[in-house]
């Protein structure tokens, strides 16, 4: 039964309810002369010979009756699994997706979708997941429906979406000498800094320019994240290096400055695995969070 394949069950549903090659050969749409090399196949496959001459018709033997029940239903399952997903009323959809972001992205953009999911569906919930890798695996694997932050390096099987662009900004307590006068590579580098890291490491694009410059920086602290940053330079004298996005956000506690050294900036995109990409449900969130950026 190597050769079996799914035309083959549609086309013995179709004998067994014409009880005739021709008839089937019209129910399929194909000539008296193919369905009657299917029928050969058929034969061959299941051993029996299926429908037998009886008069000027034809006859179903034991066995095709005894089938005849099992492969309408096969067929009628069949073409339901291959039919295309019926349109969905996301206001009628309980669900919940997992996405993985870090916190800053959270403290800024969480609560705006929150509001914007659950205005449009209410049975539709968000859980916010941590970032402390960028490993493929959980999308891969549905253990989370969506990736929001830096396109991970090795996603070269995901698809993804650009949300917007950012780049880094220094923050400083209000009052911090390094504002008090222009801010200069040298000047810069000079100040205590607090870094972000998730895994202690504080080599950043910013050292890399600096030391184009014949500069480097201390780094007295590092935290692990970006709000953490935000805290430390709100109360020290140590100068953190943000996103630019929230530092406008944490405005009121910390004063936001340009960086002295130019570094490249980055897109934020929200990353998927290709086996969600025609679900319906799914694409209506990405859709929903894409809008959500772009205005």
């Amino acid at each position: 039964m190597h050769d079996l394949d799914l035309n083959l069950l549609v086309a013995l549903d179709a004998l067994l309810r014409e009880r005739s090659v021709s008839g089937a050969g019209k129910r399929l749409g194909l000539s008296t002369s193919a369905m009657s090399r299917t029928l050969s196949r058929l034969r061959l496959a299941l051993g029996d010979p299926i429908l037998v001459s009886a008069g000027r018709g034809m006859v179903a033997t034991p066995h095709a009756e005894a089938i005849a029940e099992e492969v309408r239903s096969l067929t009628s399952a069949v073409q339901a699994v291959l039919r295309p997903s019926p349109e969905i009323d996301v206001r009628d959809v309980r669900r919940d997706f997992t996405i993985r972001a870090n916190e800053a992205f959270v403290l800024l953009h969480a609560a705006r979708l929150s509001i914007a999911v659950s205005s449009a569906a209410p049975g539709i919930r968000l859980r916010f997941a941590p970032r402390p890798d960028k490993r493929i695996e959980l999308l891969r694997d549905a253990m989370i429906d969506l990736d929001i932050g830096v396109l991970p390096g090795d996603g070269a099987e995901l698809r993804g979406q650009a949300l917007f662009e950012d780049r880094f900004v220094g923050v400083a307590r209000a009052g911090h000498p390094l504002l008090k006068r222009k801010i200069t590579a040298e000047r810069y580098a000079a100040a205590g800094h607090v870094v972000s890291s998730r895994r202690g490491g504080i080599v950043e694009p910013v050292d890399e320019a600096l030391a184009r410059l014949g500069l480097s920086r201390e780094v007295n602290l590092v935290v692990p994240s970006y709000p953490s940053v935000i805290a430390v330079a709100a109360s020290s004298d140590l100068v953190g290096l943000v996103p630019r996005a929230y530092a406008l956000v944490a405005a009121g506690e910390t004063q936001m400055f340009e960086l002295p050294v130019a570094i490249p900036g980055f897109t934020i995109t929200q990353t998927w695995h290709p086996r969600m990409d025609a679900d319906p449900v799914h694409r209506w969130l990405r859709a929903l969070i894409f809008e959500a950026f772009r205005s």
